[in-house]
């Protein structure tokens, strides 16, 4: 997951392995995506280009960052955002902890793979995305009229696959968050879970899934963004 949208790819144990850059914004043989292509006309509805561009066609994922701080309002934004995207029952297990102080993030340090250590540090807000097993007890406030609760509450193997899952689709939704505030995003999966559970989740119950580094970042120097799957590779419609 470490820097999944740029040519360096880590599997949170040492450096990178090398990928041949190919030019920004093409697919694999030099094709234009199908959104950048001329002559193609967005449909009704959709977002202007510029914020299509802000959200996907332009966003990099940063290996440094800059100084800039990011206030806890924005955080607060950011949260109040991705709690609107749907969830299974509006069952919304995903739980976060924001770490911006020091002494928050040298408990964090000791938990991060080598390769991810100087990129995670750097950035302004480190966030923990997890998930609450539990999160079953809240369904009476967020889906009131139906008996979710007892239904999760009985079955282990259910709540858990429902929580990871939507908690999962939740952390994508604080990625789009964020970039639609004017943050860079650099999700991280190289990290042990246990540590970062024990220092940091232990009173709460709640799990840890992967890390998202927050804040503005110093995109200058960055490679030429890795080939993408085009439609025909990676989608089937079935009429």
């Amino acid at each position: 997951m470490a820097d999944e949208r740029d040519v360096q790819q880590t599997d949170g144990q040492g450096a990178a392995p090398a990928h041949e850059a190919t030019p920004d914004n093409t697919e694999p043989g030099g094709v234009a995506p199908e959104h950048t292509k001329p002559g193609l006309s967005l449909p009704d509805g959709a977002l202007d280009q510029s914020a299509l561009d802000q959200l996907f066609t332009s966003a990099r994922t940063p290996r440094r960052w800059s100084t800039r701080p990011v206030a806890d309002d924005v955080l607060r934004q950011l949260y109040a955002l991705a709690s609107l995207g749907p969830t299974s029952g509006n069952c919304s297990p995903a739980r976060m902890v924001f770490l911006k102080g020091t002494d928050a993030r040298e408990r964090l340090r000791p938990a991060l793979s080598a390769g991810n250590v100087n990129r995670v540090m750097g950035a302004p807000v480190i966030a923990i995305v997890g998930h609450d097993p539990l999160f079953f007890e809240q369904l009476p406030f967020l889906c009131p009229g139906e008996d979710l609760r007892s239904w999760f509450a009985a079955d282990v193997g259910l709540s858990e696959e429902t929580a990871f899952r939507n908690g999962t689709l939740q952390g994508a939704y604080v990625i789009m968050a964020a970039r639609a505030l004017g943050l860079d995003v650099l999700p991280i999966s190289g990290f042990d879970q246990s540590m970062v559970e024990d220092a940091f989740l232990a009173e709460t119950g709640w799990r840890a899934n992967f890390l998202l580094c927050l804040g503005h970042g110093d995109l200058t120097g960055l490679p030429a963004r890795a080939p993408r799957l085009d439609f025909a590779q990676a989608c089937r419609v079935v009429d």
